[in-house]
């Protein structure tokens, strides 16, 4: 099993001596990836609700000074020399299909192949409106159509596509990722069409387990919702084992809530043995990559909860 870790793209923990020391240390701690999170700009009024926060508020945290993902992503690539490297998750939509593919395909050579594309269909309408993105009511569609573009284009030699929202015809398109056939595509989200996504293109599944509307905070409802994707997997044609399962982990150790709103044990809540039984529950029925975020308002407080979960949590699992 892979862990990886949160990295700050947002606040003062994203300035460049902090985010470069917090990203480094943890490579060197022995980390397998780390993510980043997607906004272009924050709108300073928002009617969208935010799908992870019982109000539907966006945490107010986060209204700051912010990178562009993929800009970020690329300098940390230079940066460090085995850390996987994951848009957690890249909104889709935001960005023109064909440059978005090169920049990721760039990205992807230029760290040796170490690009993870996790993906989502965005939730800010203000945002998509802001940026002049497609029109938000299609942007699960514009999602499907801009990813199945990104795969002609890494995985053709006479890339062609003739959809609704992309089109391109007579055009060469290299290099093409380091990884082949391309970098692994992780699909975010929890609801229906996210599952049907994942299902349909996506190499791995990647929820948040933090949704009230989807939430996947005990243990059975994580392996309900991993028994609806195996059955949708099957629908669409595809082998099971092709769709594999990482999960973003907001809320953990003693500090959580003890109780999921089911009743049951709340994953990953409390002492390190029990945060390690839930990390092997999740090994054992097939999941592949767990991250973290580990909070602090500096970059020594961050990698210090870091080095003590790696200390106390991880030999026991």
């Amino acid at each position: 099993m892979l862990i990886g870790f949160n990295a700050p793209t947002a606040g003062p923990l994203s300035a460049a001596d902090h985010l470069a020391k917090i990203v480094i240390d943890a490579e060197a701690m022995g980390f397998d990836y780390a993510t980043f999170s997607d906004h272009i700009v924050i709108p300073t009024a928002i009617a969208a609700e935010y799908p992870y926060s019982a109000s539907g508020e966006f945490p107010s945290g986060t209204r700051g000074e912010r990178h562009e993902q993929l800009t970020e992503i690329a300098w940390i690539a230079a940066k460090t020399t085995r850390l996987r490297l994951v848009t957690s998750v890249m909104v889709v939509p935001h960005r023109p299909a064909v440059l978005t593919a090169k920049i990721l395909s760039t990205i992807d050579v230029l760290s040796g192949g170490r690009l993870t594309l996790g993906i989502g269909a965005g939730w800010m309408r203000e945002e998509f409106e802001a940026i002049d993105a497609p029109d938000f009511d299609a942007r699960g569609t514009v999602t499907d159509e801009y990813v199945r573009a990104f795969v002609e284009l890494w995985t053709k030699d006479a890339p062609k596509f003739d959809g609704k929202h992309v089109r391109f015809a007579n055009i060469g398109f290299d290099p093409k990722p380091a990884q082949k056939p391309h970098p692994p595509i992780w699909v975010g989200g929890e609801s229906g069409p996210a599952l049907r996504r994942a299902a349909r293109i996506g190499d791995a599944w990647y929820p948040i387990g933090t949704n009230p509307q989807n939430p996947l905070d005990s243990l059975s409802r994580f392996k309900a919702q991993a028994a609806r994707l195996s059955k949708m997997t099957a629908e669409a044609g595809r082998d099971l084992k092709a769709v594999g399962i990482s999960l973003r982990v907001t809320i953990f150790g003693e500090t959580a809530p003890p109780q999921a709103s089911d009743g049951e044990h709340r994953l990953f809540a409390g002492p390190p043995a029990l945060v390690a039984a839930d990390i092997r529950a999740m090994r054992d029925m097939g999941v592949g990559s767990l991250d973290f975020g580990f909070g602090g308002s500096t970059a020594d407080e961050v990698l210090s909860g870091m080095q003590k979960f790696r200390a106390d949590v991880l030999p026991l699992v």
